[in-house]
């Protein structure tokens, strides 16, 4: 859990944007791969808010050592992708 933690302050430091969850992450050879919830734009009403999916992937020693967004999407939109990868 204080990986997961670590990674949210870390991309919020690196992004200026608010983290909101970790919606999957796993652990691989290299340290661990993350896909990271984040609040890209607020608006009114606040499903209409634009979030993104960053993928962040870590070293062993939890600090990021890369991260892209991989989709954006308005808060009140179901997930065409069927929520899963």
């Amino acid at each position: 859990m204080e990986v997961l933690r670590q990674a949210r302050a870390q991309l919020a430091e690196l992004t200026g944007l608010a983290p909101e969850s970790v919606s999957s992450f796993e652990q691989t050879e290299d340290g661990w791969l993350l896909e990271v919830e984040v609040l890209e734009l607020v608006r009114v009403p606040d499903t209409m808010s634009l979030m993104a999916s960053y993928q962040v992937e870590l070293d062993p020693e939890g600090q990021i050592s890369g991260y892209r967004r991989v989709r954006r999407y308005e808060r009140g939109r179901a997930d065409p992708r069927g929520g899963g990868r």
